[in-house]
Order: structure tokens, then C-alpha cells, then sequence
């Protein structure tokens, strides 16, 4: 029985927020060609994990034996975040652009999930996972674009993702979402919704594509 971890972080309910309803499609696709299968779900806007704190970190480097409470409670979130990663056959991360870069409750996750010696080292324990991260954004910072030089989501969840754990990264990128409310982006509606249409697209395709892939 296959199993998905579906994260989402984006402020906004799911008919305002383009990374979380194309996260929705993939998972629906998902769904439908694994009707056995479970999903983890985290909503990191609605529910946000702590911040990693001393404790935590100490927590990761002391035998449980010799955990003080604190470190004993601070660790068995951790424990239980890397468990999720570990079991999961398929890793989906909603992941919109804020100030260009990932949301703060995504950061606590990271921070959280990563643990050296772990989930994290010479021999991460859920290396090679495929995970597929929508990465939407009001503007674009494509290659060649003047804002090139501002894109602080995949650069960065590229090399936390697959350097510090292991998994196996690929990217959805719906562009320019922020065209049909920003006046001032009123010429660039059509590529708006080109990339959107194109994102849909790709979110239906790859969810397929891993599944015969993983039950090969």
C-alpha cells in the first residue's frame, strides 16, 4: 500500500491559492490510481510546527535515556516528522514564493525534519524518495528574466531537499499568478494563465508517471 505526504504551506484557502490547488490536483490524481493507498497531510499555515529551538537540537545529539523532559518532548516531534518522511513512498510539497523565498512555517518543518546522522548525512533514511514541489509565484524569475537573481525557492529547497535529505526533487512552476489582481501586470494574463493551465497539466501527469514508476 502506497503512501503520499502531502504538505501544504501557503496562507491561503485552497480557491485563493494556486500551489495549493495544484497540489490538490496531483493529490487527486494520486488518489485515483492508488485507491489503497494513505496520505499524510500537513497544513503547516494552519497547524505550524514550533521552531527548532536548543532543546530540539540538543535532543538529536543525547541518548533518549538521557533526554530531560523538555528534550524528550521536543524530540518526539522530530522523531515523528522523520517517521513521516520515512515512510513515505512520495514526498508532495506545496511550496508558494513570499519575499522570494519559502514560507516560515515550511522553514520550521525543514528544521524540524532534518536531523544529522538520520534523515540527513552520509546515508539519509529516506534517500532517493521522489518528491515533486508546486513552486508558484506572483511574478516570474525564470532564466533571463530581470529577477532572475531573486529566486530563493527552488534554489534553495533544490539543495535542502535533495543535499540534506536525500530525496529525489522535481518542480511545478506556475508563473506570473499574481497578473489578474495586479494591475500592472494586466499584459501578462494570457502567460498567466498559460502557465497556470500548463502547471494543472503537469501536476495530473507526473502524480501518474511516479505511481507506474514506484509499482514497477
Amino acid at each position: 500500500m502506497a503512501t503520499l505526504l502531502h504538505l501544504d504551506s501557503s496562507l491561503f484557502p485552497q480557491d485563493s491559492s494556486t500551489s495549493r490547488d495544484i497540489a490538490a490536483t496531483f493529490r487527486r490524481e494520486w488518489e485515483a490510481q492508488n485507491s489503497d493507498g494513505t496520505v499524510i497531510y500537513r497544513d503547516l499555515a494552519a497547524e505550524p510546527l514550533p521552531h527548532l529551538d536548543a532543546t530540539g537540537i540538543s535532543a538529536a545529539f543525547a541518548p533518549p535515556s538521557d533526554h530531560t523532559p523538555e528534550q524528550a518532548a521536543a524530540f518526539a516531534l522530530r522523531d515523528t516528522l522523520a517517521k513521516e518522511i520515512e515512510q513515505a513512498d512520495l514526498i508532495l510539497i506545496g511550496a508558494p514564493m513570499y519575499n522570494f523565498t519559502i514560507p516560515s512555517t515550511l522553514k520550521a518543518w525543514l528544521d524540524q525534519v532534518i536531523i544529522m546522522g538520520r534523515t540527513s548525512g552520509p546515508t539519509p533514511s529516506a534517500k532517493g524518495t521522489p518528491t515533486v514541489v508546486i513552486a508558484s509565484r506572483g511574478g516570474s524569475y525564470a532564466p533571463g528574466t530581470p529577477r532572475e537573481g531573486f529566486e530563493f525557492v527552488q534554489n534553495y529547497l533544490e539543495k535542502a531537499l535533495s543535499e540534506l535529505l536525500g530525496l529525489e526533487v522535481e518542480f511545478i512552476v506556475p508563473e506570473l499568478t499574481g497578473a489578474r489582481t495586479n494591475p500592472a501586470m494586466a499584459a501578462l494574463v494570457e502567460k498567466a494563465d498559460a502557465s497556470r493551465a500548463k502547471a494543472y497539466e503537469e501536476a495530473a501527469a507526473k502524480a501518474k508517471e511516479l505511481t507506474s514508476r514506484l509499482a514497477a
